[in-house]
């Protein structure tokens, strides 16, 4: 699930790029120093556009500074921390705690089990700091669950159920903010299920795994059905944005809804057009003759 909500770099000014890394390091810092290096492993792009978004509604003081990490000890980085990036650090370790029984569950992978386990003690601080949030993500995660059991359950539901994830956790406060950043969430929720499975499916069918596309991929417009469907969720989110009073950092924020969320269906269908070129050429991926 994670690893859509990213930049273009080759949409973005040096300074604009800078200032992503600066909010990027920042939330590194925060994770690293909740779970050590655990904590710094679940870092993610789709969080770190969070803190900015956040940062950017609601203009929380700023900590700026720059030094060495463990991940770069010779060469010192800017960093910056906001009351939001306490916030998106702590919806960064929850997610990536249910990412990983999902791994263990899906694949048997036991190294996602044991990082689960790992990530356990966090989900408890969460719960005491924000009950809402978990709720919402736990409740979601087991009906996704239960509904991914069923022999042709409705796509449409399982999208509903992974906006009503994210929803909640776009919106720290309970305040006049709180409709549109949910409303917000709610649509890149959807966006970001819909993706992933139409991303993984070729893996999943080889692997024998449950994809909610199946039926649907028979379809002759199937990729045209995606492509609407992907640009109706951003859609939804952009109007549900453009209701908040944004002006800081906006060039980021449009960075990412404007073009790098598209980076990773981009790369599929590069994927994709390269394995067909190679099937029909008697080659592989690599363009060697098989």
């Amino acid at each position: 699930m994670f690893g859509y909500l990213d930049i273009n770099r080759e949409q973005m000014s040096e300074e604009a790029l800078g200032r992503w890394k600066a909010y990027y390091c920042g939330l590194c810092r925060a994770l690293q120093e909740r779970r050590g290096a655990l904590g710094r492993l679940t870092l993610s792009n789709d969080m770190t556009f969070l803190t900015v978004l956040l940062s950017s509604l609601y203009e929380p003081r700023e900590r700026t500074g720059r030094s060495g990490c463990p991940v770069h000890p010779l060469r010192p980085r800017d960093y910056v921390r906001t009351e939001m990036t306490e916030y998106a650090a702590d919806m960064n370790l929850l997610l990536s705690y249910y990412h990983c029984l999902d791994n263990e569950r899906d694949e048997g992978s036991r190294a996602q089990g044991l990082m689960a386990r790992r990530l356990q003690p966090a989900v408890k601080e969460a719960e005491k700091a924000w009950p809402r949030q978990v709720e919402a993500v736990r409740e979601s995660i087991e009906r996704i669950s239960a509904l991914e059991k069923e022999s042709s359950p409705s796509v449409d539901a399982l999208l509903d159920l992974s906006g009503r994830m994210l929803g909640p956790l776009f919106a720290p406060r309970e305040d006049a903010f709180a409709p549109a950043l949910t409303s917000a969430g709610y649509a890149l929720g959807r966006f970001i299920y819909l993706m992933d499975a139409w991303e993984d499916y070729d893996q999943d069918l080889k692997r024998g795994r449950f994809n909610p596309l199946r039926d649907l991929h028979a379809q002759p417009d199937y990729d045209d059905l995606i492509h609407e469907a992907l640009c109706g969720c951003l859609g939804q989110a952009e109007y549900a944005l453009n209701l908040l009073p944004l002006e800081k950092d906006m060039d980021l924020i449009q960075n990412v809804m404007y073009h790098g969320v598209w980076n990773r269906y981009a790369l599929a269908l590069q994927k994709r057009t390269r394995g067909t070129l190679a099937g029909h050429s008697g080659t592989n991926e690599q363009g060697e003759v098989q």
